[in-house]
């Protein structure tokens, strides 16, 4: 367990392994989810072969909560940090839901430093994502509960009533009390020309039914290394849904990059 200081925040990180092998770091999804939801799902098992680098984006989970920064490539900086406090010459990136979009921003920005990109149902910020996004976070009262219940009803259940409501508490004041909702409207779209400058492999899993698929593979298709696998029988939460299976195509994909560049 540890923290850094990045752009004035506080931000809360974990690692697992012995420290001499390939970095995997974990980059989870917005508002009600935390490092946590990773440790508890595949970022355990994957320590049986690598480090692992675990951490809580800037307002969640043990990270500091500032009233703005929340900006993609504010994001993106952050993640450099993490990556650089911890000694990591270049990484294996995991990106869950939102983390996605962070994965692929910061394979863009530092190419040099991704080994490879697994993306878990993962938004793209193709165009149109900020809206959505932003219209999603800004939704109140029973609209809100019902979007996070479909979001986060597998996650949500692996808690006590009172963690469940601290937790709901938490994504409250992050939508309410910071620039939140604002940077994600002001995050500018990814289209096909940024996803073929990624030449990182790029294995992305899909729920069958989840409404990021079809929008992401058709995005994909311009990446010159990606691999996309679709669910059958899941939605957005395949984390949960299906995470022994999540746990051996990662184990796969990464095993078959672990010897691209320096670690």
């Amino acid at each position: 367990m540890g923290e850094i200081v990045s752009r004035g925040a506080k931000l809360h990180f974990q690692k697992l392994g012995d420290g001499d092998r390939d970095t995997v770091v974990f980059v989870h999804g917005l508002v009600m989810d935390n490092l946590a939801s990773f440790y508890f799902s595949v970022a355990n098992a994957a320590s049986q072969k690598f480090d692992v680098l675990l951490y809580d984006l800037r307002g969640h989970g043990r990270s500091q909560r500032m009233p703005d920064g929340y900006t993609v490539a504010g994001m993106v900086e952050d993640l450099l940090a993490i990556i650089r406090e911890n000694g990591s010459k270049s990484v294996h990136l995991v990106g869950n839901s939102f983390g996605g979009v962070v994965a692929v921003a910061f394979a863009l920005a530092h190419p040099t430093l991704v080994k490879s990109i697994v993306l878990i149902d993962a938004h793209l910020g193709d165009s149109g994502f900020a809206d959505q996004m932003a219209d999603t976070l800004s939704l109140e009262g029973d609209a809100r509960d019902r979007k996070i219940a479909e979001g986060f009803q597998h996650w949500l259940g692996r808690h006590s009533e009172r963690k469940r409501n601290r937790l709901a508490e938490h994504a409250q004041d992050l939508v309410t009390n910071t620039t939140l909702v604002a940077d994600m409207r002001a995050t500018p779209p990814l289209d096909e020309s940024d996803l073929r400058k990624i030449e990182a492999p790029i294995l992305a899993l899909y729920g069958e039914g989840s409404d990021l698929r079809e929008r992401s593979a058709l995005l994909l298709k311009a990446a010159p290394h990606a691999t996309v696998k679709i669910f059958e029988g899941c939605s957005h939460a395949i984390l949960w849904e299906a995470t022994a299976r999540l746990r051996e195509e990662m184990a796969i994909f990464l095993e078959q990059n672990s010897d691209r560049g320096d670690r």
